[in-house]
């Protein structure tokens, strides 16, 4: 059979293709922005891709179109499909019946950490020997690919609120069915395609009513939005995580690099691990609780998570330059630039910070976070925001008020002159966007060598 999938370098669409070629289909995608990682992936797997969205590359017609979610009415490739009445799937329900269908699936899902969740639970099912397949919105390290079937009915997918496509408005992950869902934490974002806070609680609580009675719910205590999710009516059993919850964490290092783990009041060991934040330290609670549900007991799970690497793009080291490191962070909402800058902060100490951030977003692009902006980097040493042409609002005017060094720079060259005036020995730069922000990583390398 012959798939093209319509907008191919998304990390879900471009999870979905690897798939797809897996199950022995002949594979092939067009996407605007043809940009790594996804597109070195693809490439790597044999897919051919085509820029743009050009009616030929249909010609002639394939078996199926994967419609992924940022097409819409207008687009000519979508147009076209629609009047030569080609046949047309979004991408989770194509997920969920060519691939999910009979799986014990395990889907990770929340505002922040799905990618990191979701890597580190197939890692740990990995490390358990139980070859789990996975669909993953990032490059996890430990397996260097981004989907793969699995040889077992354990099948891990990051599982997204985000709408299916222009013509399914549900959010994706009411196709993926779970049997085991972690619920990671709930704030507003993606202010294109929802209104407020509560109509994305309706959407989670949709998740939550799909849980089998056999299966299990896992989220943090404290987070007051998903109580409210749980609170619409809940016929799973549940396990909390943090502070009240049944599985804690204390901290045996500032940075979130050494922790004990417990479970209802019992130590099942300490994680010591290459990752930092508390928001990481949370998320392992998370996977560990997960794991058991299908059997692997926490000394296990601990061991594995010892032996994790995040997704690229998650406070990825992507070069070090005369005593400066640089990473590539993915974080594109205010509390994840804060968490992010926070576990840095703990494990640096008192070194320069730099804070590189486009907010590229579409709710950044439409304003919607400006108010906790400044403050979200708050624990950077100097902040350079970008500033694009087309962004719509005042971005100058909204961080004017920041209580630590920022520059506003409309190019990247601006940014990379104002970075490399500033750098010294031992500086820590992170570069935030979820995009490829034009190269900025390998140039600002170039540059400060």
């Amino acid at each position: 059979m012959h798939i093209h999938i319509l907008g191919i370098c998304g990390t879900f669409m471009g999870s979905l293709a690897v798939l797809a070629k897996e199950l022995g289909h002949r594979v092939t995608g067009s996407d605007a922005n043809v940009y790594p990682p996804m597109s070195t992936q693809l490439e790597a797997q044999g897919i051919e891709l085509m820029q743009g969205y050009d009616p030929a590359h249909l010609q002639p017609a394939p078996d199926l179109v994967v419609v992924g979610n940022a097409m819409s009415r207008g687009n000519p490739a979508v147009e076209y499909v629609l009047n030569k009445g080609l046949p047309y799937v979004s991408g989770p329900q194509w997920l969920a019946d060519h691939v999910l269908q009979g799986r014990w699936v395990m889907a990770v899902a929340g505002t922040h950490g799905k990618t990191s969740s979701s890597s580190m639970l197939a890692w740990v099912l990995e490390h358990a020997g139980m070859a789990p397949g996975f669909l993953i919105g990032g490059v996890p390290q430990n397996f260097g690919i981004s989907a793969r079937l699995g040889d077992t009915p354990f099948f891990v997918v990051e599982a997204d609120e985000y709408d299916s496509a222009f013509f399914d408005k549900r959010s994706k992950f009411v196709h993926y069915r779970p049997r085991t869902a972690i619920l990671n934490n709930l704030e507003f974002d993606h202010a294109d395609i929802f209104p407020d806070l509560v109509a994305i609680e309706r959407q989670f609580h949709h998740l939550v009513r799909i849980i089998p009675s056999e299966g299990l719910v896992i989220h943090p205590a404290s987070e007051t939005a998903l109580a409210r999710v749980i609170q619409m009516g809940c016929w799973t059993p549940v396990q909390t995580t943090g502070e009240g919850g049944q599985w804690q964490a204390r901290l045996l290092s500032a940075d979130g690099s050494r922790f004990e783990v417990s479970f209802d009041g019992k130590v099942e060991g300490v994680v010591d691990w290459q990752l930092t934040g508390q928001h990481n330290v949370a998320n392992a609670l998370a996977v560990l609780a997960a794991a058991r549900h299908v059997g692997v007991v926490p000394a296990l799970g601990i061991k594995a998570l010892g032996k994790f690497i995040n997704a690229k793009r998650r406070m990825e080291k992507v070069a070090e330059v005369k005593g400066v490191t640089v990473y590539d962070d993915f974080a594109h909402h205010p509390t994840a630039i804060a968490t992010t800058l926070d576990g840095l902060r703990k494990r640096v100490g008192d070194e320069q910070v730099i804070a590189i951030i486009e907010p590229r977003s579409n709710s950044m692009k439409l304003g919607a976070h400006r108010d906790g902006l400044a403050e979200s980097a708050v624990q950077a040493d100097a902040v350079f925001w970008y500033a694009p042409p087309n962004l719509g609002w005042d971005l100058a005017a909204t961080v004017a008020g920041a209580t630590n060094p920022t520059q506003v720079c409309d190019s990247l060259e601006a940014i990379i002159d104002g970075v490399k005036a500033r750098v010294r020995p031992g500086t820590q730069v992170v570069i935030m966007s979820n995009g490829g922000f034009g190269g900025l990583h390998g140039k600002l390398a170039k540059a400060l060598s």
